[in-house]
């Protein structure tokens, strides 16, 4: 079945030693008395649930499947049900939430951690909360009045969860050509009709009600996606004591039948003539949406660096014990019959690279969590401003370059079990196929990619990448005097250079054909990784090197870990710079007839 322990001390690492959250706090006047010790107890909690209650049913739950058993009813895996029992009572899906809706008020990057544990232990279980979150954070932004007093207490207790749906059968990512269709009862309510499909956790046994937030459109809307509009379509609609009351026309049809994440229903869901609420303005719904999706996206991000996590501490555990051939400079093991694989130099660099990997989307999305709590609490507003434009701007990259890497990374996993790895029984190959869905999903990776360059960087000419590039520049004057830090500042200064001389080079082009944008943009994404990863790898090192002589092995192995990233991972970009400046023509001068 494999294992998994919560990976504590780097996490509070990354919190209490790079990101300072406790110092953070301070210039947030909602959250100025919590302190480290609370956010590290809360923590070890809910590293024990995710260890004793989710972990153990991810494989079983990969094994059994949700089953659709008719009239749209989904029964989950064996256990699940029990383990979101577990879970509602003891407040966890209530971490983060206002308290005015019986939220506990921490911070966001505190249930940021509980979902990297909660991934980590069982993703198809953690979508079916995850997505209520996301349900949540939009109502609570464009929700009415009276929405936000039925739905959010329900949501923020975890009776009731959430969904999004929005693709169609003819339409995935081009939601400007969704044909759902919304029509006034004159009550203030909507009938809605149309089929949605590939919607996680959009039925299930395991709340009392599903609250859908569903993308359609109204009559006379214009075409595209300036007319789409956002309802709230619950499972059964609530009764006025606000408990669940009569059943309502929105039903699942079946379920997919997928490569992965199976303990997850992926479900078709029929509308016909559902009674359902606007949200927002009308025909400004897919602006009320991107709050879910943007929320959903980080979910993504939360997934892989999961997934990535409980590989390598799997494929570890197992060079360590595996004994196959000897060490090419002797035996290492000479009294068994032969050396433990983690002694071969490629079984290293497959494990360096989930670690590095691991480590580097720890601190990048903890760092993320933390913008997004600048920008929602810091009393500055300024600082508000600069932490919006941040989490605007790495959004895609943390969704699609913690995916990528994670699939790489399961990848290498498996490679490391050998012949066991692809047997269902060691667990590696679930991995493998669940981390394949993450980057697809919320947006391919392609689309993240034509998001950050066109929408984000391109759109206002750098300046939102420029603000990322300030905290680079600060750190390489601050540390680039010293001679202990050369191996780690220098390249991060060097790729800090090639990522502002790339985002010029294809704007330029991109003004003479658009097409530019759409070749580059998949390399350029991988590059701006790499240097978010390049900056938090230093900063990591920096603070390895000041506590390095106290004799915490701890320190050591995050130095190493260091110069492994720098000496192997981001070279990486000298092939992608290399694709982004190839350009259009190799890709589109080609005629359809040749392929």
């Amino acid at each position: 079945m494999g294992q998994y322990a919560a990976p504590l001390r780097d996490m509070q690492f990354v919190l209490n030693e790079l990101l300072d959250v406790e110092a953070e706090l301070k210039g947030m006047p909602r959250h100025a008395e919590l302190d480290a010790d609370t956010i590290n107890q809360v923590l070890g909690e809910a590293g024990k649930f995710c260890e004793e209650v989710l972990f153990p049913l991810n494989q079983s739950g990969d094994q059994e499947g949700c089953v659709y058993e008719g009239d749209g009813v989904v029964k989950t895996p064996t256990g699940f049900k029990e383990a979101y029992r577990q879970y509602v009572e003891a407040g966890w899906p209530a971490l983060s939430c206002e308290p005015e809706y019986g939220g506990q008020g921490l911070p966001k990057f505190v249930n940021n951690a509980l979902f990297e544990m909660m991934n980590s232990a069982n993703q198809a279980w953690t979508m079916y909360p995850g997505l209520s979150h996301g349900a949540y954070e939009c109502l609570t932004a464009h929700g009415t009045p009276e929405q936000q007093k039925v739905y959010l207490p329900k949501l923020v207790a975890g009776t009731w969860t959430g969904t999004m749906c929005l693709t169609e059968p003819h339409c995935g990512t081009d939601l400007g050509m969704l044909r759902t269709k919304a029509e006034s009862y004159g009550d203030g309510s909507y009938s809605l009709s149309g089929t949605k499909i590939f919607i996680s956790s959009g039925e299930h046994d395991l709340a009392e009600n599903i609250v859908h937030l569903v993308l359609a459109r109204l009559p006379d809307a214009p075409p595209g996606t300036k007319g789409i509009s956002l309802f709230i379509v619950p499972k059964f609609i609530p009764a006025p004591d606000g408990e669940p009351g009569q059943r309502n026309a929105i039903k699942c049809g079946s379920i997919e039948h997928k490569m992965g994440i199976h303990g997850n229903a992926t479900c078709v869901m029929n509308l016909d003539n559902a009674k359902g609420w606007l949200v927002g303005e009308p025909n400004r719904g897919l602006q009320a949406m991107f709050v879910m999706m943007n929320a959903a996206r980080l979910g993504v991000a939360m997934q892989g660096l999961g997934l990535t996590e409980v590989a390598y501490q799997n494929s570890l555990a197992y060079a360590k014990e595996r004994l196959q051939m000897r060490s090419l400079s002797g035996p290492k093991a000479p009294d068994k019959p032969a050396d433990p694989i983690i002694v071969h130099p490629d079984v290293r660099r497959m494990l360096l690279t989930q670690k590095a990997y691991a480590e580097g989307a720890r601190a990048f999305s903890y760092w993320a969590a933390v913008q997004i709590d600048r920008e929602l609490s810091h009393a500055d507003e300024a600082v508000r401003k600069d932490a919006s434009d941040l989490v605007a701007l790495l959004t895609p990259v943390l969704k699609a370059f913690l995916s990528d890497n994670a699939f790489e990374c399961t990848n290498h996993a498996l490679q490391v079990f050998g012949g066991h790895g692809y047997i269902a029984e060691w667990g590696m190959e679930q991995y493998v196929r669940d981390a394949r869905i993450n980057m697809i999903y919320e947006g391919t990776n392609a689309v993240q990619a034509l998001d950050l360059l066109g929408r984000k960087v391109l759109a206002d000419m750098g300046a939102k990448l420029k603000k990322f590039g300030k905290l680079v520049t600060e750190f390489v004057e601050a540390e680039g005097v010293k001679p202990e830090m050369q191996e780690f500042v220098n390249p991060l200064a060097d790729i800090g250079e090639k990522v502002q001389k790339l985002t010029m080079e294809i704007g330029m082009k991109a003004m003479q054909n658009p097409d530019e944008v759409g070749a580059a943009a998949v390399p350029y994404l991988r590059t701006v990784g790499h240097l978010v990863f390049s900056y938090f790898w230093a900063r990591m090192a920096r603070i390895a090197l000041d506590k390095e002589a106290s004799g915490d092995p701890f320190y050591k192995s995050k130095l190493a870990t260091a110069r492994f990233y720098f000496a192997r991972l981001l070279p990486e970009t000298a092939a992608t710079i290399r694709m982004a400046r190839a350009g259009a023509k190799p890709l589109m001068e080609i005629d359809e007839a040749l392929f």
